[in-house]
């Protein structure tokens, strides 16, 4: 395992000698548009494990992607190998189907602390929630960014997520009802207390989401990306691409759905993904939406 390897994954080539603002965001946005949000795993007949050196392999070395305990352990494992002060926190992702927060502790995020600043630094999250930027730690301040608008809010000790985006414009008006598409403008994402947390703590939770019939991820094969203006997301047969603000305050919205046949054609063209084994595309309705 070596930073370089993982550089020339994602295609950075800037200074790794500074630890500021402007060198990380720049580090964590080559991650997101090189290293997919996906699942493929689970739906192909390999198991999610949770060792860094497997992590390293899978997501460096077999240009794979991986959900948030893989891509954000990875990305901690660098920061921290450059000198940043990070640490991880784990977060209750909101479901909007049930209207209320996980009561499993499934997600991890990185916090970074710069020149006395916090900021969270999460790269797992995929869709229109994958911030592009590490979002400051702070309470009630709206933070603008291409996929929307993100703000913090903190009380007593617990800190909410949530995302205002813009409008949204769906040429094809067959999937105007779609359940992958988002219905309402401001969206809670998830919550987080500030307690660090280890890879130990996820060791469940990571297990559980991977077999589970109740869990998100084994009712649906996901493999997301962020490009320079948007993003890309294969979700059972059904790619999206989104173009953020293409017209003052809208996004465009194209859905496609394909055959058996274009699914592996469409990983590998638009997310550059070759899988080992077979994939099974799965889309049973829930709560994943874009």
């Amino acid at each position: 395992m070596n930073l370089e390897e993982y550089f020339a994954r994602t295609g950075y080539k800037g200074s790794t000698e500074k630890q500021d603002l402007e060198t990380l965001t720049d580090i964590f946005q080559h991650h997101i548009r090189a290293v997919p949000f996906e699942n493929l795993s689970i739906h192909c007949g390999e198991k999610i494990t949770l060792e860094l050196e497997h992590v390293y392999n899978k997501i460096v070395r077999s240009k794979r992607g991986g959900w948030c305990m893989e891509n954000n352990q990875l990305l901690g494992w660098v920061l921290k190998g450059l000198g940043y002060d990070t640490s991880f926190l784990g977060a209750y992702v909101f479901n909007p189907h049930q209207n209320a927060y996980a009561t499993l502790m499934t997600h991890l995020v990185v916090k970074v602390v710069i020149g006395g600043k916090a900021y969270i630094v999460d790269a797992g999250f995929g869709v229109s929630y994958q911030m592009w930027q590490p979002m400051e730690l702070v309470s009630g301040k709206d933070q603008p960014q291409a996929p929307g608008v993100f703000r913090f809010t903190e009380i007593n000790g617990v800190w909410y997520l949530e995302k205002m985006r813009r409008k949204q414009y769906i040429p094809n008006q067959s999937f105007c009802n779609s359940d992958l598409l988002e219905k309402k403008e401001c969206r809670k994402v998830y919550m987080f207390s500030l307690e660090p947390r280890t890879v130990e703590d996820f060791r469940f939770q990571c297990t559980y989401l991977q077999t589970s019939p109740d869990s998100l991820f084994t009712k649906k094969s996901i493999c997301t990306l962020q490009t320079t203006d948007g993003f890309r997301a294969l979700i059972g047969w059904t790619f999206t691409e989104t173009t953020y603000n293409y017209k003052e305050n809208m996004d465009l919205v194209e859905f496609v759905t394909l055959q058996d046949e274009e699914v592996e054609k469409t990983l590998k063209e638009k997310f550059d993904i070759t899988l080992e084994r077979k994939l099974v595309p799965v889309n049973v309705k829930g709560s994943y939406t874009i």
